[in-house]
């Protein structure tokens, strides 16, 4: 009977990653992965976490199955950390807790299809490599609208808002609230106030995806497109993930929140969520939740929380600076300052297929073929020759 299943190609990411792991180059660098590493080039347990779990540990609770729609205390948690204080005491929303950023969106994909009638998406080109990917698999036709200018590291949004024009009123589009992957480029909050008029008059169906709250500028600022939209009385998806600001990667922690113009809207989509839920994987897990309701419950957990998310970010922050003063002296014809106007962990390098085919055939460095770096993977001990080699393939 299996013999008729054909090979899938690996994971353009993780197949990467593969090769990285095999590769028996002493020096090697991996910049393709989307996981923060510190300057050891770890990805670190937070100190808050380590924290939660002892708490967690002394309470001795149960393992019993959470409801389909998760943890209450986890659910509000996250309400009120991406609608903030005000809109999350008078807005009309609900969130169910999933298995990390990727299942919120798939589960989004069914609601706007089923629950909402919706057969086309729209979404950025370039967009996450699995975006595509998992709207397809909830059945809906994928478009794309052009996002980056020609050089290809910053928004052209004139051609952003051209290409939308021809969007049908009552399809759904797919909007990077911040630190856009795998461009690091974002809208400005003009350019966010006019994409969400644009949203809200041709009647789309929005949904957020907001994997990385508090790595751009800060934790309020970054949730400013969802908080506007919903502010002028916009309904929205919104899939929420833990991975990267708790790092929690191997927790898969995230959620998806419905906000509604009505309580009775509220309550129906909560319903279809739950019954989309029950269908595909029934109750999520109980630990990663845990760890995250733990500390953003506890004033001081929450503080430490926040002290080294902002340690993360400024750390990264500093890397591009870091990297785009190295170029500037090893190739000043090759201005590469756009690194700097770029936000997250990711950047669209302006390097092609072919000069990251190089960098890891004869320099054992690992990016994607689209040119995009985890700039997170650069540290003091890589850098110079990460710089170097670049400059080799320029």
């Amino acid at each position: 009977m299996f013999e008729t299943a054909p090979l899938n190609p690996p994971d353009a990411i993780f197949g990467l990653n593969e090769q990285f792991k095999k590769d028996t180059r002493a020096d090697k660098i991996n910049l393709t992965v989307g996981v923060y590493k510190n300057e050891e080039g770890e990805t670190p347990v937070l100190k808050c976490v380590q924290a939660a779990e002892k708490v967690l540990l002394d309470l001795r609770g149960t393992k019993s199955y959470l409801p389909i729609d998760g943890m209450g205390k986890y659910n509000n948690a996250i309400g009120q950390l991406v609608l903030g204080d005000e809109l999350s005491e008078s807005a009309n929303w609900a969130t169910a807790q999933t298995p990390g950023g990727t299942v919120s969106l798939r589960v989004a994909g069914e609601l706007v299809r089923v629950a909402l009638n919706a057969d086309t998406i729209w979404m950025s080109d370039p967009t996450w490599a699995n975006h595509p990917k998992i709207f397809a698999a909830a059945n809906l036709n994928v478009q794309k609208y052009e996002y980056l200018n020609d050089a290809g590291v910053a928004l052209d949004f004139e051609r952003m808002k051209n290409s939308l024009s021809t969007a049908k009123a009552g399809q759904a589009i797919l909007l990077h609230t911040v630190c856009h992957n795998p461009t690091g480029v974002d809208p400005t909050v003009e350019q966010w106030k006019e994409l969400l008029d644009i949203v809200k008059e041709k009647q789309l169906i929005p949904i957020f995806d907001f994997a990385y709250q508090g790595f751009g500028e800060e934790i309020q600022p970054d949730a400013f497109p969802i908080r506007h939209f919903v502010a002028s009385g916009g309904e929205a998806l919104i899939c929420n993930s833990f991975s990267k600001n708790f790092g929690l990667y191997g927790e898969r922690v995230g959620g998806i929140t419905a906000v509604a113009n009505s309580a009775s809207s509220r309550d129906a989509m909560l319903s279809q969520i739950k019954s989309t839920i029950r269908t595909m994987y029934s109750n999520p897990p109980l630990h990663g939740a845990a760890i995250v309701s733990t500390v953003l419950n506890d004033d001081e957990l929450r503080k430490t929380w926040t002290a080294e998310l902002a340690e993360m970010r400024e750390r990264i922050h500093q890397l591009r600076g870091d990297f785009v003063e190295k170029m500037q002296k090893l190739a000043p014809d090759n201005d590469f300052g756009y690194v700097n106007d770029q936000r997250g962990m990711f950047s669209y390098s302006g390097l092609n297929a072919e000069q990251a085919k190089t960098l890891r055939e004869e320099h054992s460095i690992y990016i994607l073929g689209s040119g995009r770096i985890n700039i997170a993977g650069i540290n003091s001990k890589n850098s110079d020759r990460l710089c170097k080699a670049i400059v080799s393939v320029l």
